[in-house]
Order: C-alpha cells, then sequence, then structure tokens
C-alpha cells in the first residue's frame, strides 16, 4: 500500500510584530503597547532539553518564546561616553553616554492581544478561507485580525 502524504498546514503565528497586546502580569499588569518584536530562544530550548532531559516533549514551544512591547517592561541601561576611533577623520568622535530605556522582553504568556474591531482582549481562533490561506480570527466578534503596521 502506498503512504498517504497529508497536507502540511503552515502554523499561523499567535503573536506577530505590530500588534496590539495587552499585559496579564507583573508591574506592566493592564498597561497595552505594540509588539515590536517576536523572540524565538533556541538558545533556552537547548538549556531547557538538557534540564528536562525526555519531558521535553510535553512541554510547550511557546515557553520559550518573547516578544518585546514598546513602553512595557523598561529596563534603565547605564552608559559612558566612548571614542570610536575612525581612520578617515583626524578628530575622534564621541558616542555620548547617559541613561538609556530599554524595553525588555515579556514572555508570551503574559500578553494577550486586543482584537482591532470589539478592542477586547482575546484569544485566537483560526480559520481556513476559501483560498486555502488561514487566518486569525477574534473569538469574541469573529472578525479577521489583521496586523498594524
Amino acid at each position: 500500500m502506498p503512504q498517504q502524504t497529508q497536507r502540511r498546514i503552515t502554523k499561523v503565528p499567535e503573536i506577530r510584530k505590530g500588534d496590539t497586546v495587552i499585559v496579564l502580569t507583573g508591574k506592566d499588569a493592564g498597561k497595552r503597547g505594540t509588539v515590536d518584536r517576536v523572540i524565538r530562544d533556541q538558545q533556552g530550548q537547548k538549556k531547557t532539553r538538557t534540564k528536562y532531559g525526555s519531558v521535553w516533549g510535553a512541554m510547550s514551544p511557546l515557553s520559550t518564546t518573547s516578544v518585546v512591547v514598546e513602553g512595557v517592561n523598561i529596563a534603565k541601561r547605564h552608559t559612558k561616553p566612548r571614542q570610536s576611533t575612525n581612520t578617515n577623520d583626524r578628530v575622534p568622535k564621541v558616542q555620548q553616554g547617559g541613561i538609556l530605556d530599554l524595553a525588555q522582553p515579556l514572555s508570551v504568556g503574559k500578553v494577550m492581544l486586543v482584537c482591532n474591531h470589539c478592542d477586547k482582549p482575546t484569544r485566537i481562533a483560526h480559520k481556513t478561507l476559501d483560498n486555502g490561506r488561514r487566518v486569525r480570527v477574534c473569538r469574541h466578534c469573529g472578525e479577521q485580525l489583521e496586523v498594524r503596521s
């Protein structure tokens, strides 16, 4: 008997760059912001696999995925003024020192997507369109979720 090949459906990422999310836990709970970037930490997966061994298969891949949200989970970074030596310029350029505000990554489990249409925090449903494309859909209003860039 020949093996039947199943059509692989590509996974649609739950939270993408440009989505509006609300923070559920921590010091910034209740704050809203847009996602600057999504980090899938391969190094974290390797560490978890060596720590938990064969139990790794039961763990969620989302445990290592994190997002950087604009204006949320801010850390202060103190920098010294430094001289950058350029061979072309006679006068060395000085990088200005000071205190930088940097947004740190949050775990995906600590944020929830906010629907563009009904303006409610929602879980995400997936729907297959007539042309075969899978899209993300709001569970409250049923509208398709677009990414605002």
